[in-house]
Protein backbone atom coordinates (compact mmCIF):
# COMPACT_ATOMS: atom_id res chain seq x y z
CA UNK A 1 0.00 0.00 0.00
CA UNK A 2 2.93 2.32 0.85
CA UNK A 3 4.63 1.96 -2.53
CA UNK A 4 1.05 2.66 -4.17
CA UNK A 5 0.86 5.70 -2.49
CA UNK A 6 4.13 6.69 -3.49
CA UNK A 7 3.53 6.41 -6.84
CA UNK A 8 0.25 7.87 -7.18
CA UNK A 9 1.39 11.61 -5.34
CA UNK A 10 2.43 13.87 -7.71
CA UNK A 11 4.14 15.45 -4.61
CA UNK A 12 6.33 12.45 -3.49
CA UNK A 13 7.30 11.83 -6.75
CA UNK A 14 8.72 15.39 -7.50
CA UNK A 15 10.13 15.32 -3.96
CA UNK A 16 12.22 12.25 -4.69
CA UNK A 17 13.47 13.44 -7.74
CA UNK A 18 14.76 17.16 -6.52
CA UNK A 19 16.30 14.91 -3.88
CA UNK A 20 17.96 12.49 -6.74
CA UNK A 21 18.97 15.78 -8.12
CA UNK A 22 20.54 17.06 -5.15
CA UNK A 23 22.57 13.50 -4.49
CA UNK A 24 23.74 13.23 -8.68
CA UNK A 25 24.48 17.23 -8.13
CA UNK A 26 26.92 16.40 -5.71
CA UNK A 27 28.38 13.25 -6.94
CA UNK A 28 29.22 15.20 -10.19
CA UNK A 29 30.81 18.26 -8.09
CA UNK A 30 32.83 16.23 -6.55
CA UNK A 31 34.49 14.84 -9.44
CA UNK A 32 34.75 18.50 -10.95
CA UNK A 33 35.04 20.97 -8.12
CA UNK A 34 36.68 20.00 -4.74
CA UNK A 35 36.54 24.06 -3.52
CA UNK A 36 32.73 24.18 -4.34
CA UNK A 37 32.07 21.41 -2.25
CA UNK A 38 33.64 23.30 0.74
CA UNK A 39 31.72 26.37 0.06
CA UNK A 40 28.41 24.26 -0.11
CA UNK A 41 28.60 22.81 3.65
CA UNK A 42 27.93 25.77 5.44
CA UNK A 43 25.29 24.30 7.89
CA UNK A 44 23.02 27.05 7.60
CA UNK A 45 19.58 27.49 5.51
CA UNK A 46 21.52 29.91 2.93
CA UNK A 47 24.30 27.61 2.86
CA UNK A 48 22.09 24.75 1.97
CA UNK A 49 19.47 26.35 -0.70
CA UNK A 50 23.05 27.78 -2.22
CA UNK A 51 24.79 24.64 -2.39
CA UNK A 52 21.89 22.85 -3.75
CA UNK A 53 21.52 25.55 -6.37
CA UNK A 54 24.91 25.01 -7.48
CA UNK A 55 24.44 21.59 -8.00
CA UNK A 56 21.48 21.84 -9.74
CA UNK A 57 23.25 24.47 -12.26
CA UNK A 58 26.09 22.14 -12.48
CA UNK A 59 23.69 18.99 -13.91
CA UNK A 60 22.15 21.24 -16.05
CA UNK A 61 25.73 22.00 -17.75
CA UNK A 62 26.46 18.77 -17.76
CA UNK A 63 22.93 16.97 -19.37
CA UNK A 64 22.40 20.00 -21.43
CA UNK A 65 19.71 22.51 -21.46
CA UNK A 66 17.08 21.44 -19.53
CA UNK A 67 13.24 22.77 -20.06
CA UNK A 68 12.80 24.38 -16.87
CA UNK A 69 8.93 24.96 -15.27
CA UNK A 70 7.74 28.23 -14.48
CA UNK A 71 7.18 29.04 -10.79
CA UNK A 72 3.65 28.49 -10.70
CA UNK A 73 2.34 32.37 -9.38
CA UNK A 74 2.09 32.67 -6.00
CA UNK A 75 -1.62 32.00 -4.32
CA UNK A 76 -3.23 35.40 -3.20
CA UNK A 77 -2.66 35.80 0.79
CA UNK A 78 -2.11 38.48 2.92
CA UNK A 79 1.23 39.25 3.92
CA UNK A 80 2.15 40.60 7.68
CA UNK A 81 5.38 42.62 8.43
CA UNK A 82 5.36 42.20 12.59
CA UNK A 83 7.84 43.50 14.93
CA UNK A 84 10.02 40.58 16.67
CA UNK A 85 11.69 42.34 19.60
CA UNK A 86 10.46 45.02 21.93
CA UNK A 87 9.57 47.61 19.14
CA UNK A 88 11.33 50.23 16.58
CA UNK A 89 12.88 47.80 14.67
CA UNK A 90 12.44 49.41 11.47
CA UNK A 91 9.20 47.66 10.19
CA UNK A 92 8.35 50.81 8.28
CA UNK A 93 10.67 51.04 6.19
CA UNK A 94 9.99 47.56 4.95
CA UNK A 95 6.08 48.32 4.60
CA UNK A 96 7.06 51.15 2.63
CA UNK A 97 9.48 49.16 0.30
CA UNK A 98 6.88 46.69 0.07
CA UNK A 99 3.86 48.66 -0.18
CA UNK A 100 4.30 49.64 -3.62
CA UNK A 101 3.41 46.34 -4.60
CA UNK A 102 0.30 45.84 -2.90
CA UNK A 103 -3.00 46.96 -3.41
CA UNK A 104 -4.47 47.10 0.32
CA UNK A 105 -2.26 48.07 3.60
CA UNK A 106 -3.96 47.61 6.96
CA UNK A 107 -3.43 48.15 10.35
CA UNK A 108 -4.81 45.78 13.30
CA UNK A 109 -3.91 46.69 16.67
CA UNK A 110 -2.63 49.41 18.76
CA UNK A 111 -3.04 53.30 18.44
CA UNK A 112 -0.81 56.11 18.05
CA UNK A 113 1.53 54.82 20.52
CA UNK A 114 3.16 53.54 18.02
CA UNK A 115 5.12 55.67 15.77
CA UNK A 116 8.05 55.59 12.82
CA UNK A 117 9.77 57.77 10.28
CA UNK A 118 9.99 57.51 6.31
CA UNK A 119 12.10 59.91 4.04
CA UNK A 120 11.10 59.75 0.57
CA UNK A 121 12.48 61.84 -2.29
CA UNK A 122 13.95 63.69 0.60
CA UNK A 123 10.97 64.45 2.45
CA UNK A 124 10.10 63.33 5.68
CA UNK A 125 6.82 61.39 6.66
CA UNK A 126 5.96 61.07 10.44
CA UNK A 127 3.67 57.82 11.00
CA UNK A 128 1.26 56.63 14.11
CA UNK A 129 -1.47 55.43 13.17
CA UNK A 130 -1.91 55.84 8.90
CA UNK A 131 -0.31 52.99 7.54
CA UNK A 132 2.94 53.89 5.58
CA UNK A 133 1.38 52.32 2.88
CA UNK A 134 -0.49 55.44 1.94
CA UNK A 135 2.54 56.47 0.08
CA UNK A 136 1.68 54.10 -2.58
CA UNK A 137 -0.81 56.20 -4.71
CA UNK A 138 -2.51 52.98 -5.67
CA UNK A 139 -2.91 51.36 -2.38
CA UNK A 140 -6.04 51.12 -0.23
CA UNK A 141 -5.24 51.90 3.32
CA UNK A 142 -7.33 50.09 6.65
CA UNK A 143 -7.41 50.63 10.22
CA UNK A 144 -8.78 48.08 11.51
CA UNK A 145 -11.49 47.31 13.96
CA UNK A 146 -8.43 45.92 16.48
CA UNK A 147 -7.24 49.78 16.31
CA UNK A 148 -8.15 51.85 19.45
CA UNK A 149 -8.42 55.70 17.23
CA UNK A 150 -7.86 58.60 18.60
CA UNK A 151 -9.67 60.89 16.09
CA UNK A 152 -8.04 64.38 16.64
CA UNK A 153 -4.14 62.40 16.08
CA UNK A 154 -5.72 60.67 13.34
CA UNK A 155 -6.93 63.83 11.44
CA UNK A 156 -4.26 65.97 12.44
CA UNK A 157 -2.22 63.22 10.74
CA UNK A 158 -4.28 62.87 7.46
CA UNK A 159 -3.83 66.39 6.88
CA UNK A 160 -0.33 66.85 7.42
CA UNK A 161 0.38 63.98 4.66
CA UNK A 162 -2.08 66.58 2.58
CA UNK A 163 -0.14 69.05 2.91
CA UNK A 164 2.98 67.25 1.79
CA UNK A 165 1.05 66.30 -1.49
CA UNK A 166 -0.29 62.59 -0.59
CA UNK A 167 -3.70 62.24 -2.00
CA UNK A 168 -5.28 60.63 0.65
CA UNK A 169 -8.88 61.24 -0.71
CA UNK A 170 -11.14 57.96 -0.74
CA UNK A 171 -8.16 55.63 -0.24
CA UNK A 172 -8.18 55.51 3.95
CA UNK A 173 -10.77 53.49 5.67
CA UNK A 174 -11.77 53.33 8.95
CA UNK A 175 -13.38 50.30 10.51
CA UNK A 176 -17.21 50.82 12.43
CA UNK A 177 -15.84 48.72 15.40
CA UNK A 178 -12.88 50.70 16.09
CA UNK A 179 -13.16 51.41 19.56
CA UNK A 180 -12.52 55.28 20.43
CA UNK A 181 -9.96 56.89 22.25
CA UNK A 182 -10.74 60.22 24.19
CA UNK A 183 -8.82 63.34 25.68
CA UNK A 184 -10.01 62.00 29.13
CA UNK A 185 -8.45 58.64 28.52
CA UNK A 186 -5.24 60.14 27.59
CA UNK A 187 -5.44 62.19 30.67
CA UNK A 188 -6.44 59.28 33.04
CA UNK A 189 -3.32 57.54 31.28
CA UNK A 190 -1.30 60.08 32.34
CA UNK A 191 -2.74 60.00 36.00
CA UNK A 192 -2.00 56.24 36.40
CA UNK A 193 1.51 56.13 35.60
CA UNK A 194 2.01 58.86 37.55
CA UNK A 195 0.78 56.84 40.28
CA UNK A 196 3.26 54.39 40.28
CA UNK A 197 6.13 56.28 41.00
CA UNK A 198 9.40 54.23 40.66
CA UNK A 199 7.54 50.92 39.26
CA UNK A 200 6.02 53.52 36.28
CA UNK A 201 5.21 51.13 33.18
CA UNK A 202 6.88 53.65 30.85
CA UNK A 203 3.43 53.84 28.87
CA UNK A 204 3.28 57.03 26.13
CA UNK A 205 0.74 58.25 27.83
CA UNK A 206 -1.37 57.97 24.32
CA UNK A 207 -4.36 56.67 26.04
CA UNK A 208 -4.35 53.21 24.98
CA UNK A 209 -4.57 51.08 27.96
CA UNK A 210 -7.58 53.38 28.98
CA UNK A 211 -9.31 53.01 25.75
CA UNK A 212 -8.78 49.09 25.60
CA UNK A 213 -9.81 49.01 29.12
CA UNK A 214 -13.38 50.61 28.30
CA UNK A 215 -13.69 48.13 25.33
CA UNK A 216 -12.91 45.32 28.26
CA UNK A 217 -15.80 46.85 30.14
CA UNK A 218 -18.14 46.96 27.59
CA UNK A 219 -18.74 50.82 27.96
CA UNK A 220 -16.64 51.97 24.97
CA UNK A 221 -17.53 54.37 21.87
CA UNK A 222 -16.80 53.43 18.18
CA UNK A 223 -16.31 55.02 15.32
CA UNK A 224 -19.53 53.40 13.53
CA UNK A 225 -21.35 54.96 16.52
CA UNK A 226 -20.84 58.62 14.72
CA UNK A 227 -23.26 57.96 12.10
CA UNK A 228 -26.01 57.69 14.61
CA UNK A 229 -25.26 61.38 16.73
CA UNK A 230 -28.38 60.84 19.49
CA UNK A 231 -27.23 57.02 20.56
CA UNK A 232 -23.08 58.36 19.94
CA UNK A 233 -23.87 61.09 22.51
CA UNK A 234 -25.25 59.09 25.27
CA UNK A 235 -22.29 56.50 24.97
CA UNK A 236 -20.02 59.69 25.11
CA UNK A 237 -21.96 61.30 28.02
CA UNK A 238 -21.82 57.87 30.09
CA UNK A 239 -18.48 57.18 29.21
CA UNK A 240 -17.14 60.74 30.39
CA UNK A 241 -19.48 60.45 33.75
CA UNK A 242 -17.91 57.11 34.24
CA UNK A 243 -14.40 58.37 34.44
CA UNK A 244 -15.21 61.56 35.92
CA UNK A 245 -16.99 58.94 38.75
CA UNK A 246 -13.48 56.71 38.85
CA UNK A 247 -10.78 59.45 39.61
CA UNK A 248 -10.67 62.42 41.68
CA UNK A 249 -9.79 65.61 40.11
CA UNK A 250 -10.17 64.33 36.36
CA UNK A 251 -11.87 67.00 34.47
CA UNK A 252 -13.96 66.80 31.56
CA UNK A 253 -15.08 69.19 28.92
CA UNK A 254 -18.14 67.18 28.08
CA UNK A 255 -19.83 69.56 25.97
CA UNK A 256 -17.19 71.19 24.38
CA UNK A 257 -15.58 67.28 23.33
CA UNK A 258 -19.58 67.12 22.33
CA UNK A 259 -19.36 70.04 19.81
CA UNK A 260 -15.93 69.04 18.60
CA UNK A 261 -16.77 65.48 17.67
CA UNK A 262 -20.04 66.99 16.06
CA UNK A 263 -18.50 69.29 13.70
CA UNK A 264 -15.71 65.98 12.63
CA UNK A 265 -18.77 63.42 12.27
CA UNK A 266 -19.23 64.21 8.85
CA UNK A 267 -15.63 64.06 7.86
CA UNK A 268 -15.38 60.51 9.78
CA UNK A 269 -18.16 59.07 8.42
CA UNK A 270 -17.31 59.22 4.79
CA UNK A 271 -14.22 57.13 5.63
CA UNK A 272 -16.07 54.99 8.26
CA UNK A 273 -16.65 51.37 6.64
CA UNK A 274 -17.27 47.81 7.52
CA UNK A 275 -13.63 46.70 6.74
CA UNK A 276 -14.13 43.47 7.87
CA UNK A 277 -16.36 43.17 4.80
CA UNK A 278 -13.75 45.26 2.65
CA UNK A 279 -11.12 43.50 3.10
CA UNK A 280 -12.28 39.89 2.94
CA UNK A 281 -14.06 41.48 -0.86
CA UNK A 282 -10.13 42.74 -1.76
CA UNK A 283 -8.75 39.25 -0.79
CA UNK A 284 -11.81 37.61 -2.87
CA UNK A 285 -10.82 39.88 -5.74
CA UNK A 286 -7.26 38.32 -5.41
CA UNK A 287 -5.87 41.52 -3.88
CA UNK A 288 -2.22 41.81 -2.74
CA UNK A 289 -2.93 42.88 1.26
CA UNK A 290 -0.14 44.42 3.48
CA UNK A 291 -0.47 44.04 7.58
CA UNK A 292 1.40 46.85 9.10
CA UNK A 293 2.07 45.59 12.40
CA UNK A 294 2.82 48.13 15.14
CA UNK A 295 5.02 47.58 18.42
CA UNK A 296 6.39 43.97 18.50
CA UNK A 297 6.11 40.67 20.66
CA UNK A 298 7.89 41.24 23.55
CA UNK A 299 5.39 44.01 24.37
CA UNK A 300 2.29 42.20 23.81
CA UNK A 301 -0.33 42.01 26.40
CA UNK A 302 0.07 38.09 26.47
CA UNK A 303 3.10 36.94 25.69
CA UNK A 304 5.83 39.91 26.24
CA UNK A 305 7.74 41.47 29.79
CA UNK A 306 4.42 41.74 31.64
CA UNK A 307 3.24 44.57 32.99
CA UNK A 308 6.34 46.34 31.00
CA UNK A 309 3.85 45.85 27.46
CA UNK A 310 1.83 47.50 25.24
CA UNK A 311 -2.77 47.31 25.87
CA UNK A 312 -3.00 45.22 22.89
CA UNK A 313 -1.44 41.99 21.06
CA UNK A 314 1.14 42.78 18.12
CA UNK A 315 1.81 39.52 17.33
CA UNK A 316 0.31 37.50 14.56
CA UNK A 317 -2.79 36.78 16.46
CA UNK A 318 -4.14 40.49 15.85
CA UNK A 319 -4.32 40.14 12.30
CA UNK A 320 -7.16 37.57 12.83
CA UNK A 321 -8.88 39.32 15.47
CA UNK A 322 -7.87 42.78 14.64
CA UNK A 323 -8.71 42.50 10.66
CA UNK A 324 -11.21 40.01 10.45
CA UNK A 325 -9.87 37.50 8.26
CA UNK A 326 -9.36 33.72 8.25
CA UNK A 327 -5.79 32.29 9.20
CA UNK A 328 -6.15 30.42 6.12
CA UNK A 329 -5.90 33.92 4.45
CA UNK A 330 -2.51 34.54 5.44
CA UNK A 331 0.72 33.89 3.51
CA UNK A 332 3.98 35.29 4.37
CA UNK A 333 4.95 36.60 7.87
CA UNK A 334 8.05 38.31 8.26
CA UNK A 335 9.64 38.76 11.49
CA UNK A 336 11.59 42.41 11.76
CA UNK A 337 14.74 41.44 13.93
CA UNK A 338 17.43 44.33 14.46
CA UNK A 339 20.99 43.77 14.52
CA UNK A 340 20.68 44.41 17.80
CA UNK A 341 18.02 45.06 20.68
CA UNK A 342 16.79 47.88 21.73
CA UNK A 343 13.55 48.79 23.66
CA UNK A 344 11.65 52.36 25.17
CA UNK A 345 10.31 52.62 28.60
CA UNK A 346 10.92 49.90 31.65
CA UNK A 347 11.03 46.02 32.15
CA UNK A 348 13.88 43.46 31.48
CA UNK A 349 16.48 43.46 29.12
CA UNK A 350 18.98 40.79 29.64
CA UNK A 351 21.40 41.89 27.17
CA UNK A 352 21.18 45.05 27.88
CA UNK A 353 24.70 47.84 27.54
CA UNK A 354 25.02 50.79 29.34
CA UNK A 355 24.18 53.87 26.45
CA UNK A 356 26.66 56.18 27.94
CA UNK A 357 29.97 54.50 27.27
CA UNK A 358 31.60 51.96 25.11
CA UNK A 359 29.40 49.63 22.91
CA UNK A 360 26.37 50.28 24.59
CA UNK A 361 26.96 54.57 23.44
CA UNK A 362 28.20 53.22 19.90
CA UNK A 363 24.69 52.06 19.19
CA UNK A 364 23.11 54.49 20.73
CA UNK A 365 24.64 56.76 18.57
CA UNK A 366 25.41 55.25 15.61
CA UNK A 367 21.95 54.04 15.26
CA UNK A 368 20.43 57.14 16.57
CA UNK A 369 18.02 55.20 18.94
CA UNK A 370 15.24 57.99 19.76
CA UNK A 371 12.19 56.43 19.48
CA UNK A 372 9.57 58.49 16.93
CA UNK A 373 6.90 58.88 18.72
CA UNK A 374 8.24 59.66 22.58
CA UNK A 375 11.47 61.85 21.92
CA UNK A 376 13.16 59.15 24.45
CA UNK A 377 16.60 57.56 24.50
CA UNK A 378 16.26 54.22 24.21
CA UNK A 379 18.15 51.47 25.59
CA UNK A 380 20.41 49.30 23.68
CA UNK A 381 22.01 45.77 23.89
CA UNK A 382 23.42 42.63 22.25
CA UNK A 383 21.00 40.98 19.70
CA UNK A 384 19.25 38.36 21.98
CA UNK A 385 18.62 34.90 20.39
CA UNK A 386 16.48 32.78 23.20
CA UNK A 387 13.92 36.13 23.01
CA UNK A 388 13.84 35.65 18.85
CA UNK A 389 13.30 31.96 19.11
CA UNK A 390 10.28 33.04 21.42
CA UNK A 391 9.39 35.14 18.87
CA UNK A 392 9.81 32.86 16.16
CA UNK A 393 7.85 30.48 17.91
CA UNK A 394 4.66 32.69 18.73
CA UNK A 395 4.76 34.13 15.22
CA UNK A 396 5.95 31.46 12.92
CA UNK A 397 7.91 33.80 10.81
CA UNK A 398 8.64 32.09 7.40
CA UNK A 399 11.50 34.66 7.08
CA UNK A 400 13.49 37.75 8.67
CA UNK A 401 13.55 41.18 7.91
CA UNK A 402 17.59 41.70 9.25
CA UNK A 403 17.58 45.72 10.03
CA UNK A 404 20.48 48.32 10.76
CA UNK A 405 23.33 45.87 10.61
CA UNK A 406 25.73 49.24 9.49
CA UNK A 407 25.16 50.42 12.70
CA UNK A 408 27.81 47.25 13.81
CA UNK A 409 30.34 48.75 11.64
CA UNK A 410 33.62 49.00 13.30
CA UNK A 411 33.62 47.03 15.97
CA UNK A 412 36.05 44.66 16.53
CA UNK A 413 34.19 42.29 18.14
CA UNK A 414 30.14 41.18 18.16
CA UNK A 415 28.28 39.41 20.42
CA UNK A 416 25.45 37.03 20.75
CA UNK A 417 23.13 36.50 23.65
CA UNK A 418 23.00 32.22 22.50
CA UNK A 419 21.72 30.71 26.15
CA UNK A 420 19.93 32.06 29.33
CA UNK A 421 20.75 30.13 32.69
CA UNK A 422 18.46 30.28 35.91
CA UNK A 423 20.11 29.32 39.27
CA UNK A 424 22.45 26.43 37.37
CA UNK A 425 19.83 25.58 34.81
CA UNK A 426 19.13 26.04 31.22
CA UNK A 427 16.23 27.52 29.92
CA UNK A 428 14.27 26.68 27.09
CA UNK A 429 11.91 29.58 26.66
CA UNK A 430 11.44 32.94 28.24
CA UNK A 431 10.26 32.97 31.42
CA UNK A 432 6.59 34.15 32.49
CA UNK A 433 8.21 35.54 35.76
CA UNK A 434 9.93 39.20 35.82
CA UNK A 435 12.25 38.58 38.96
CA UNK A 436 13.74 35.27 36.73
CA UNK A 437 14.03 37.56 33.69
CA UNK A 438 15.98 40.08 35.51
CA UNK A 439 18.51 37.27 37.38
CA UNK A 440 19.09 35.23 34.13
CA UNK A 441 22.53 34.41 33.16
CA UNK A 442 22.75 35.40 29.15
CA UNK A 443 25.44 33.22 27.62
CA UNK A 444 27.29 35.00 24.65
CA UNK A 445 28.88 34.28 21.61
CA UNK A 446 31.78 35.87 20.36
CA UNK A 447 31.98 36.87 16.61
CA UNK A 448 34.67 39.08 14.97
CA UNK A 449 33.18 42.66 13.65
CA UNK A 450 34.10 44.67 10.29
CA UNK A 451 35.34 47.83 9.71
CA UNK A 452 34.37 47.87 5.66
CA UNK A 453 31.82 49.98 4.88
CA UNK A 454 28.37 48.39 3.82
CA UNK A 455 26.24 51.21 2.91
CA UNK A 456 26.83 50.50 -1.08
CA UNK A 457 26.87 46.57 -0.56
CA UNK A 458 23.96 45.59 -3.18
CA UNK A 459 24.17 41.87 -2.66
CA UNK A 460 24.93 39.58 0.03
CA UNK A 461 28.07 38.54 -1.91
CA UNK A 462 29.14 42.27 -1.21
CA UNK A 463 29.25 41.94 2.02
CA UNK A 464 32.21 41.86 4.19
CA UNK A 465 33.33 38.17 4.93
CA UNK A 466 32.60 38.68 8.79
CA UNK A 467 29.31 40.35 8.06
CA UNK A 468 27.88 37.58 6.21
CA UNK A 469 29.12 34.86 9.12
CA UNK A 470 27.22 37.04 11.39
CA UNK A 471 24.07 36.87 9.54
CA UNK A 472 24.53 33.35 8.79
CA UNK A 473 25.03 32.62 12.64
CA UNK A 474 21.41 34.54 13.30
CA UNK A 475 19.47 32.47 10.41
CA UNK A 476 21.33 28.76 11.54
CA UNK A 477 20.33 30.02 15.59
CA UNK A 478 17.06 30.89 15.06
CA UNK A 479 16.04 28.62 12.27
CA UNK A 480 14.25 30.94 9.58
CA UNK A 481 15.77 32.41 6.65
CA UNK A 482 17.05 36.19 6.24
CA UNK A 483 15.51 37.69 3.37
CA UNK A 484 16.29 41.35 3.63
CA UNK A 485 19.12 42.98 5.09
CA UNK A 486 19.25 46.63 6.04
CA UNK A 487 22.72 48.43 5.02
CA UNK A 488 21.70 52.43 5.65
CA UNK A 489 19.24 54.55 6.59
CA UNK A 490 17.81 55.72 3.77
CA UNK A 491 14.80 54.34 2.21
CA UNK A 492 15.94 51.90 -0.30
CA UNK A 493 19.23 50.83 1.77
CA UNK A 494 18.43 47.19 1.84
CA UNK A 495 19.45 43.62 0.48
CA UNK A 496 16.80 41.75 -0.69
CA UNK A 497 17.41 37.94 -1.15
CA UNK A 498 15.27 35.98 -3.47
CA UNK A 499 14.53 32.29 -3.17
CA UNK A 500 11.69 32.00 -5.78
CA UNK A 501 13.65 31.48 -8.36
CA UNK A 502 13.33 27.83 -10.66
CA UNK A 503 16.48 26.42 -9.23
CA UNK A 504 15.88 27.77 -5.75
CA UNK A 505 12.30 26.40 -5.66
CA UNK A 506 13.70 22.97 -6.83
CA UNK A 507 16.33 23.53 -4.27
CA UNK A 508 13.77 23.99 -1.38
CA UNK A 509 11.46 20.99 -2.68
CA UNK A 510 14.60 19.18 -1.58
CA UNK A 511 15.31 20.63 1.90
CA UNK A 512 12.16 20.43 2.79
CA UNK A 513 12.31 16.38 2.69
CA UNK A 514 14.34 16.64 5.94
CA UNK A 515 14.17 19.82 7.09
CA UNK A 516 12.03 19.19 10.52
CA UNK A 517 13.31 20.71 13.75
CA UNK A 518 13.49 25.04 12.29
CA UNK A 519 10.84 27.05 10.64
CA UNK A 520 11.38 27.25 6.83
CA UNK A 521 10.14 29.95 4.35
CA UNK A 522 10.89 31.36 0.96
Amino acid sequence: MFKSALRSSPATTALMAGAAAAVTGSTLLSKKDPEMIAECSDNTVVGMLQGLTRKVANIEAVLGNLETKPVPPRKPGIDIVLGAQWGDEGKGKLVDMLSQEYDVCARVAGGSNAGHTIVADGVKYKFHLMPSGILNRDATCIIGNGVVVHLPSFLAELDALESQGVDCKDRVFLSDRAHLVFDFHQAVDGVLELSLGRNKIGTTKKGIGPAYASKISRNGVRVGDLKNWDYFEERFRALAEHHLRSFEGLEVDIEGELAFYKSISERINTMTRDTIDLTNQKYGEGKKILVEGANATMLDIDFGTYPFVTSSNPSIGSVLTGLGVSPRKLRGIYGTVKAYCTRVGEGPFPTELDIEEGIGHHLATVGHEVGTTTGRARRCGWLDIPQLKYSVAINGFTSLNLTKVDVLTGLSEIQLGTRYKYKEEYLTTMPASLSELQEVEVEFETLPGWTEDITKCTTFEELPVNCRKYILKIEELAGVPVRWIGVGPNRLDAIGITWDTPAMVGATTALKSFWITKPFGY
